[in-house]
């Protein structure tokens, strides 16, 4: 009876550790108080598998998808480029495709997901009033194809 005893617990401990455990999401931050953002803010439709899967890596599903940045490209340009210009060399706003970052927390997929959405100092406000957090992922995969600068200062490229 003891060794029954013994091997269900084993079976048991084998049966729980073999169950996948579920990724908890990243932590999303205001870029200037370190606030946790509050997602519930979200213009509605942006919930997507890809912003899920960006919610657990905190890296964007769409840097290399050559269609993605297209979408992301025509998103900039009707509510970025005005700030920060047509192929993001920076205007009222800062450069957006080289290698240096008002943010250094920009050069990360979440950093620069956080900026967009929480808004930033001077006329950086807060995108979520614009754009679906998936909008924003597509924005990202543009800027990020448009980059100009040092690929090993690059973190979403490793």
């Amino acid at each position: 009876m003891k060794f029954t005893t013994v091997l269900s617990g084993a079976v048991l401990t084998l049966a729980v550790l073999a169950v996948p455990t579920a990724q908890a999401d990243i932590t999303l931050r205001h870029a200037l108080t370190g606030e946790t953002l509050d997602l519930s803010f979200a213009k509605k439709g942006g919930n997507t598998d890809k912003f899920k899967q960006f919610m657990q890596t905190g890296k964007n599903p769409y840097n290399g998808d050559a269609e993605a940045a297209k979408k992301g490209e025509s998103l900039y340009m009707t509510g970025c480029s005005g700030c920060h210009g047509h192929e993001a060399e920076g205007k009222l706003g800062p450069g957006l495709a080289d290698d240096y970052w008002t943010y250094p927390r920009g050069l990360t997929d979440q950093g620069l997901f956080e900026i967009l959405f929480g808004g930033a100092n001077g006329m950086m406000g807060p995108q979520y009033v614009n754009f679906s957090t998936d909008d924003m992922l597509h924005i990202m995969s543009f800027l990020r194809s448009i980059y100009k600068g040092d690929p090993k200062k690059a973190d979403w490229l490793k």
